[in-house]
């Protein structure tokens, strides 16, 4: 006969039915609404305007077809948290989610279903929100939207129209602080030139200009132009790819099709405008110091000179000479070779038809001539990525390019190489080779049979055969007019760059390893541009009164390649097939009529939509403006007080109080974020500098992952284990597997979904589970065994308040006995401070310790209950809710004030003193907290333990620290 289960019992279906009964009241009396102080929702009488207020934001997920694993909730359910709890400290909390919809996974499915992209992507966001939902999410639902809503991609062709029509003016001070720089309308550039306050580039009169002419000039400043550009071409996508849509061996991540390099006509945004201010300001956000550095790193602001080697030598003769940045000219005696982009058009000036006289055989990978191997070379580096070509574990390779190039500094001739290695987008797309400061570069220097030359004096324990890469005093450096040799590496630098600049041999350069931002892919499943063309050929961006400008139908969405191993096809992008679309009357508005145009048939990458959405949550029906200046400067302008840890003198740069998600997007979405909001902010239409002011990273739930003897993985969910003498094994259908620690994924066979733990716990216990399994920004392992623990404690909770069998409420008004009291006191100042620092899973150990207290308990007071039931609340909201009501409370738990501590009963009584002799642990004294050190000192030398361990021994000294230490000398 089986075990009757109590009617009562907080079982996972229980834990059901309450979980879907508050979420439909909360969703019926928007619950989680926020209160703005102007534009269309403008409640300016709700008193939470006047009690501070918070915006907390999760990263914008894209809604795939598999719906959510258990890892993506991480970070939705600690900001969910983090929200509840300010709720209940009064402030007025912004909390929503949106979706980034557009994007290549979509129109893929798309080109082998024949099924519309947006009918894919709107289910797949039904998916997330019902699981969402059933999270307990306290997201304002009415503040929710996609990228693919016209609606909202009205706003960002609107973003692009302002920043196409728009300038970088160097000169013009910033609209804060003290820096020099700042966007203007292209309006303002148009009348510098039409008043001759700016001479035309090429000292034409602007008025003799032909209207693309005058195109051109304004291309070759606005923020955003089309430009032809070396860039990652997929034929079997039939798009361009971004860097880091590129994998390492140079294929597509999606599809693993080949990646060439290729000259495009490309849209591109001029964030390299911006590159000072990016890595300025990054000492004004409260950011990991790790995605900072990432950042420093990807713009890559380098301090050094552009020295000229030349002239250069080839059999034919000639004269160019090629221009290099280095970040260390003072070890110019050292550079031995030279080695140039394969792009770098010097080659077609340089090259000559026939190798010089005695040349390495090692130089030429066998080729009979240097034009033969240098076009080799140069159509091999096309097939790979910039980051394959940059991989730190590749060995740099190269060819000789047939050409000397002579020292500026000692007159020597060195060797010029062509090596993938070295890009022509960074610098100047050659490098100087001082094999003796570099290890990659001796390595080259030794497999080519070139001369090191030091000049660094190594440490004296450092190999003979090892560049030195260490900083040193200056040796081999030194000529007639000029030595270095004996100066440190900051003294030889400057030394050298005056020298160069006295000679016209080099000059002082701040480079940036920041490209412009390549902004446009021939994909359908993306945001039209609002441009036409005209028959000149010159751009114009379409009215505001037009926007948004609307994908069309399109009869298919397949890419126009007709072989994807072709690096030479070009791209059809599917919006070229909709002619009727494309070919457009148009009347602008600027005084030329109704005419016909060409729409752009490129789109915006999935980059866009994502740059701004946090601006678009703060005031989602505004139809008038982007957001009212009101509403953003609420809820994101700059606070009286800079964020923690910034330099002397820094102002708060506004921003989102807190912004949540994954490392993998620190460098990209962030750095273009940040450029957007630049460019809004210098145009006036925010007041904050900076679009996120806090960053937290969530580290990544990891699973066990089983392989069998192929190395294939197998369904984890299968997997037996198998407990012996030996150690566990593991079998999968009989045979043995290994087991190992991997991320979270369909392709391992690993994936376990929050549906199934609701289905078994319940959704508060799935909370509960993932926030209490380590900090927020680490890693940690799933495991679906522990999760009853969590289970446990809310069942443990329930039955302090509800009787199992009948479901009344047991709790009693009584008044609290002292340790109960001082527990809770403790407990809620110690919650209290975790869930403002978003150290939940340290909160929830606390809460847990306070449940299992009041489980001894003859009976559950009322007054230290109730207080943990609100304690619970942001953890565990429907359970929490539900156990409100069943006390008596009619109001829903969200808003009802936290609990607060006294600190008189916070002061330790009692506490517990080490007494240690000559450095070791002899005993532990309870002591009152106030002990003096004379009585203290007095306790531990009347101890008996310790009088065993001095055995006599005269006491030297004694060493009190009251009242927790003792430290006795003998």
């Amino acid at each position: 006969m089986s075990e009757r289960i109590p009617q009562h019992r907080y079982t996972a279906e229980l834990a059901g039915q309450i979980e879907a009964a508050w979420q439909d009241r909360w969703e019926s009396e928007g619950t989680f609404h926020s209160a703005n102080p102007a534009g269309p929702w403008a409640e300016p009488d709700d008193p939470r305007l006047t009690n501070g207020h918070t915006m907390v934001m999760d990263m914008f997920p894209y809604p795939s077809g598999a719906g959510l694993h258990v890892g993506h909730p991480l970070g939705f359910i600690a900001t969910d948290v983090y929200a509840r709890y300010l709720r209940t400290t009064g402030a007025n909390v912004l909390h929503t989610m949106g979706f980034d919809a557009f994007g290549l996974p979509a129109e893929q499915y798309a080109v082998q279903t024949g099924q519309h992209p947006r009918v894919t992507t709107e289910a797949n966001m039904e998916i997330y929100r019902r699981q969402l939902r059933r999270l307990g999410m306290g997201h304002e639902r009415r503040r929710s939207f996609a990228t693919i809503d016209p609606d909202y991609y009205r706003w960002t062709q609107w973003i692009f129209t302002q920043i196409y029509n728009s300038w970088y003016d160097v000169s013009a001070p910033a609209r804060l602080g003290d820096g020099i720089g700042r966007a203007r309308p292209i309006s303002e550039l148009v009348a510098q030139f039409e008043s001759g306050e700016r001479a035309i580039p090429d000292g034409r009169a602007w008025a003799g200009l032909s209207p693309a002419e005058r195109a051109a000039v304004l291309d070759g400043y606005r923020l955003a132009y089309v430009s032809a550009a070396p860039v990652n071409w997929c034929p079997g996508l039939g798009t361009v790819l971004s860097n880091e849509e590129v994998t390492a061996d140079g294929r597509s991540e999606r599809g693993n099709f080949p990646v060439f390099k290729r000259n495009l006509s490309q849209w591109m945004m001029r964030i390299t405008a911006y590159a000072d201010r990016l890595v300025d300001d990054l000492e004004r956000l409260d950011w990991p110091e790790k995605v900072k550095l990432m950042q420093r790193n990807w713009i890559g602001r380098s301090h050094g000179a552009t020295v000229t080697f030349g002239p250069v030598e080839r059999v034919e003769g000639g004269t160019t000479g090629i221009d290099v940045f280095t970040t260390r000219p003072d070890t110019i005696f050292g550079a031995t070779f030279m080695v140039v982009a394969p792009e770098h058009p010097v080659l077609d000036e340089i090259v000559p038809s026939a190798w010089p006289e005695g040349t390495d055989p090692t130089w030429t990978l066998g080729e009979p001539d240097p034009r033969t191997a240098v076009a080799a070379y140069r159509t091999a580096a096309s097939r790979k990525s910039d980051v394959e070509r940059q991989a730190d574990a590749k060995d740099k390779t190269g060819v000789f390019a047939g050409a000397f190039a002579t020292n500026p500094v000692t007159g020597t001739k060195i060797p010029v190489f062509v090596g993938d290695y070295v890009l022509m987008g960074y610098g100047t797309g050659a490098i100087m080779a001082v094999p003796g400061q570099d290890e990659r570069d001796w390595d080259f220097a030794t497999a080519y049979h070139l001369p090191i030359i030091r000049t660094v004096q190594p440490t004296p324990d450092h190999p003979e055969d090892k560049a030195f890469t260490g900083e040193g005093p200056a040796i081999n450096s030194s000529i007639e007019g000029l030595s270095l040799d004996g100066l440190g590496v900051a003294e030889a630098k400057e030394r050298m760059i005056e020298w160069l600049e006295a000679r016209g041999a080099g000059s002082r350069r701040i480079t940036y390893r920041l490209r412009d931002w390549l902004f446009s892919r021939q994909r359908y499943w993306g945001e039209p541009f609002p441009i036409v063309w005209d028959e000149d050929g010159v751009a114009h961006t379409v009215p505001d009164d037009m926007l948004p400008v609307e994908l069309p139908e399109v009869p298919d969405y397949s890419p126009r390649t007709f072989d994807p191993e072709d690096a030479g096809s070009s791209p059809e992008a599917p919006l070229a097939r909709a002619t009727e679309w494309v070919e457009v009357e148009l009347d602008l508005g600027d005084g030329r009529g109704l005419r016909t145009y060409r729409r752009e048939t490129n789109t915006m990458p999935n980059w866009a939509g994502s740059c701004w959405y946090y601006l678009r949550y703060l005031d989602p029906a505004n139809d008038d403006a982007l957001v009212d200046p009101a509403v953003e400067r609420y809820w994101i302008g700059p606070r009286p007080a800079p964020v923690a840890d910034a330099p002397a003198g820094a102002t708060d740069p506004g921003g989102v109080d807190l912004y949540v998600g994954g490392v993998e997007h620190a460098v990209l979405h962030l750095l273009y974020s940040r450029f957007w909001h630049k460019v809004l902010f210098d145009l006036g239409y925010v007041s904050s500098e900076e679009p996120f002011r806090r960053l937290i990273n969530q580290g990544m739930i990891e699973a066990y992952v089983y392989r069998d003897d192929r190395g294939f993985p197998v369904p984890a969910a299968e997997v037996e284990e198998h407990a012996g003498p030996g150690g566990t094994t593991y079998t999968w259908n009989g045979q043995a597997v290994t087991q190992e620690y991997g991320k979270m994924g369909k392709s391992l066979k690993n994936v376990v979904t929050p549906d199934e733990m609701c289905e078994q716990y319940g959704a508060d216990t799935f909370r509960v589970y993932e926030m209490s399994m380590g900090p927020l920004e680490q890693y940690r392992p799933w495991e679906t065994r522990a999760v009853v623990g969590s289970q446990r404690f809310l069942q443990r909770l329930w039955r302090n308040v509800v009787d199992e069998e009948t479901g009344e409420v047991t709790v009693v008004d009584v008044e609290l006995d002292a340790e109960t009291d001082k527990a809770l006191h403790r407990t809620v100042d110690g919650v209290r401070a975790d869930l403002e620092a978003l150290r939940t899973n340290t909160a929830i150990a606390k809460m847990i310790e306070l449940n299992n207290h009041l489980t001894k308990l003859d009976a559950v007071p009322r007054a230290a209950v109730e207080p943990l039931v609100q304690m619970v609340a942001p953890v565990a909201p429907h359970l929490a809710e539900e156990l409100w009501q069943r006390l008596g409370h009619t109001e829903s738990l969200a808003y009802a004030p936290f609990p607060e501590a006294d600190p008189a009963k916070l002061v330790e009584d009692v506490v517990t003193c080490v007494v240690q002799v000559k450095g070791k642990v002899r005993d532990r004294l309870e002591v009152p907290a106030d002990v003096d050190e004379a009585t203290l000192e007095g306790l531990a030398l009347a101890s008996p333990r310790v009088q065993a361990s001095i055995d006599g021994a005269p006491v030297r000294k004694v060493i009190v620290r009251a009242p927790n230490l003792v430290n006795i000398v003998v």
